[in-house]
């Protein structure tokens, strides 16, 4: 991209917008570097990026990249093997934690399913150094000053000057304190020559003996070092030199451990720089507001509510800017200060700015082009005066403009033939127009010639364009009218100023009859048009009221399924409640009939088996019955008579009706006891066809005697044993045994595994095992029960 264009369209001063949002020198050299691109990958590739980062800093606030100095000079000198400083090792640590850090921030994206376009990729480009990473951290300082720990030699160095420090401060303190004060200028320690003295009086010079190091301005005063302490001072001096060896052995040392991975260090940055350089991109679009494009594959640019981003984007118009699908080339007329020249560089530099991988101020699904090169020929046009050789340095331009334009270039006309005879002028800018639609390359251009507007009209892939002027105001109002051109508010303007209506109406007969036919042309146009926004405005409200009912419906669908799916997980969880509560019971209800059996000595009476079933029977849930009229019909028309088969429902007992009692109580036969019922608890039953005696059978605590300790299933089919082991398992508990052996054989093994999975998920089982090698070991289990 040629360097006029960027500087005409200002480009750099969008570029220096971004500068604000990077945090690292590596990124400043990207965006240094950073101007339009003509490749189609590239291009798509920068935009990718702006997306991501917008993504980022929408979902978690963007990238973690600190302030990060450029390393470049630094890995430069290890190449050639010099030793870098503390703060230059310093700022290279900080480069390898930053990379260590971003990894992990990155990892976590991906853990979170999160869809990226680029930053993966920039991601594996990344090498973290972990072990030199963190031999940088505990061998120095942020600042650059060497940590103690960065070797046991110099903590013990360090260790001596504090102690050495201390003992002549001691010193000191016991010199300058007492009766020898009055020898001092002042009671303090300092230094000089990086080592303690005193202030002592010129006159006391002899009072402590020692080096005098330096004297005051007057004089009066020297800096002396006490001969009490000048060995001391030597010695510390002594440890500072070691201290200082040690030092420049530990940066040489760490140095040397840069060598081999300089290479993917400076690429770290590198990465670092890009990395930084999204955020940067995605901070400058939520400032701006703005979206990242759709590359149009035909060329094709539509800005929707497009903004001039170096412009107050709270005051800017909006227009939509558009070139390429309908037509090539647009002329916008009208009069000065309207807003022409802003259009024309709005969408030059948003151009730019989408080859450059920026993001723009525009509406979403806007589309932008990819030109191999953008000309403008764009002057100072706010001034009535220009002289020829203004003109001769336009025509030079444009001149250089048409040998170089082909189909994939934009051109930007502003005031295309102006400064010159008007005449002249429109045949040149129609000329030029037309040299320029022959190589089939976009144009834009503004004028203020009216022939211009017939030029728009007639010729093809052409179309007039204006801005807006409100007559009622005068004053523009800087939108862009596509299709419509600029019509002269002269006479209307000059006859709200108070021109005499006479002169203005004298005015209008001057002037040829195809100038005022095309004045009016052009306000019928714009009548049609304001109809047409009208419409169009009242058609996008009610477009946006069914979305919005769209988009109501859609979440109240959601909610429903959402609020169902909760119920029926409500109810599952209620259910499975009662369900175990029941599980309970029962099991309560069957110990008790256990326990009547053994305190019984003897048959369970038949009202004592009743009244356990009614207890089960009580167990099933209410449901409500009251609330359903069709079963409440039904009710109402039983009809009750001697002999008739019921269903006892608070017993749930199958009984006989023998005689009425009440209005509505019968007196039933249930097995061998006779009970008053009320109707409401009874219901008919169909009678059963061959009635058998019935047979009332006692639960024997004897039982016993007949159930064996043992049970053998040897020669027994898998199914048939199975089945026989539950039988035998409910007898034995019956018959109240702790314990008994179960007889499998060894065999392929099948028939124990099966009786093991049994025995695991009956709960009366406290415990199972092999019996012992003398009762048939692996052949037969021994079970205990609860």
């Amino acid at each position: 991209m040629n360097e006029r264009i960027l500087k005409t369209l200002e480009f750099e001063e969008v570029i220096k917008m971004i500068y604000q949002y990077l945090t690292t020198e590596q990124g400043e050299e990207e965006l240094r570097q950073l101007v339009p691109s003509s490749d189609r990958e590239t291009v798509q590739s920068w935009l990718e990026e702006t997306e991501d980062g917008m993504k980022v800093q929408r979902l978690r606030g963007g990238l973690p990249i600190p302030k990060l100095n450029n390393i470049k000079t630094h890995m430069k000198r290890i190449e050639i093997g010099a030793n870098l400083n503390g703060l230059e090792l310093a700022e290279v640590s900080r480069v390898l934690s930053t990379t260590s850090e971003l990894v992990r921030f990155i990892d976590d994206l991906k853990d979170s399913e999160l869809d990226f376009l680029r930053i993966y990729f920039w991601e594996d480009q990344l090498t973290t150094l972990p072990e030199l990473s963190g031999k940088l951290r505990r061998s120095v300082e942020e600042d650059g000053r060497i940590r103690d720990e960065a070797s046991l030699e110099l903590r013990t160095i360090r260790s001596q000057i504090r102690r050495s420090e201390q003992t002549i401060r001691e010193q000191l303190d016991g010199l300058i304190r007492g009766k020898n004060a009055k020898y001092l200028s002042d009671t303090l320690i300092t230094m000089r020559n990086d080592r303690y003295v005193i202030p002592v009086k010129q006159e006391y010079r002899g009072v402590f003996g020692g080096v005098v190091h330096d004297q005051s301005a007057s004089g009066q005063t020297l800096f002396m070092e006490p001969k009490q302490i000048v060995e001391l001072n030597n010695r510390l001096r002594q440890q500072q030199i070691a201290e200082r060896t040690e030092i420049e052995r530990i940066l040489a040392e760490l140095s040397a451990e840069l060598v081999a991975p300089r290479k993917d260090i400076l690429h770290n940055a590198y990465v670092l720089g890009r990395f930084d350089l999204m955020n940067a991109k995605a901070r400058f679009s939520k400032a701006l507001k703005a979206i990242v494009p759709v590359i149009n594959q035909e060329n094709h640019v539509y800005f929707k509510q497009a903004r001039h981003p170096l412009l107050d984007q709270e005051k800017a118009v909006a227009n939509d800017l558009m070139i390429g699908q309908d037509f090539q080339a647009v002329v916008i007329t009208g009069p000065n200060t309207g807003g022409k020249t802003i259009s024309l560089k709005t969408l030059g530099l948003l151009q730019l700015m989408g080859q450059a991988g920026l993001p723009l101020p525009v509406a979403e699904e806007s589309e932008m082009g990819i030109f191999d090169e953008v000309f403008a020929d764009i002057g100072d046009e706010q001034s009535i005066e220009q002289s020829l050789s203004t003109f001769s340095s336009h025509m030079t331009n444009i001149v250089s403009i048409l040998d170089k334009i082909d189909e994939h270039s934009l051109v930007l006309f502003d005031e295309l033939g102006a400064g010159t005879d008007p005449q002249e002028g429109a045949a040149l800018a129609i000329a030029i127009l037309d040299a320029v639609g022959a190589k089939s390359s976009y144009v834009m251009a503004t004028t203020h010639y009216p022939e211009l507007k017939i030029y728009g009209y007639n010729r093809s892939n052409t179309i007039n364009a204006s801005m807006e002027f409100d007559v009622d105001t005068l004053s523009p109002t800087y939108r862009l009218l596509i299709g419509v051109p600029g019509r002269s508010n002269a006479f209307e303007i000059s006859r709200r100023l108070g021109l005499d209506s006479m002169v203005i109406e004298n005015a209008k007969q001057i002037i040829d009859e195809e100038s005022q036919d095309l004045n009016e042309m052009i306000s019928d146009l714009e009548n049609q048009r304001k109809a047409t926004e009208t419409e169009y405005l009242e058609i996008r409200h009610y477009v946006a009221e069914s979305e919005k009912l769209y988009r109501d419906l859609k979440n109240a669908y959601s909610y429903f399924f959402d609020e169902r799916e909760n119920e029926i997980e409500k109810a599952r969880k209620e259910a499975n409640k009662i369900v175990g509560e029941a599980e309970e019971n029962a099991e309560k209800i069957i110990k008790e009939i256990r326990q009547m059996q053994l305190d019984g000595q003897g048959n369970v009476k038949e009202h004592q088996l009743i009244d356990a079933k009614t207890q089960l029977a009580d167990l099933k849930q209410d449901e409500h019955l009251k609330k359903n009229k069709v079963l409440q019909k039904a009710k109402a028309k039983k009809v009750f008579k001697q002999n008739d088969e019921v269903i006892v429902e608070t017993y749930g007992q199958r009984g006989t009706l023998i005689q009425k009692v009440g209005d509505n109580e019968w007196q039933v036969q249930l097995g061998i006891l006779k009970m008053t019922v009320s109707e409401e608890d009874m219901t008919l039953t169909t009678p059963i066809e061959e009635p058998k005696q019935r047979v009332i059978t006692g639960v024997q605590r004897g039982a016993s005697a007949r159930v064996k300790p043992e049970l053998d299933l040897r020669g027994k089919r898998y199914e048939e044993a199975l089945a026989e082991v539950d039988q035998y398992i409910d007898a034995a508990l019956l018959a109240n045994f702790a314990q008994v052996r179960i007889i499998h054989g060894k065999g392929t093994g099948a028939l124990r595994k099966g009786i093991t999975d049994y025995l695991k998920n009956n709960r009366n089982v406290k415990s199972f095992e092999f019996a012992p090698a003398n009762q048939g070991g692996s052949g037969a289990t021994v079970v205990t029960f609860k």
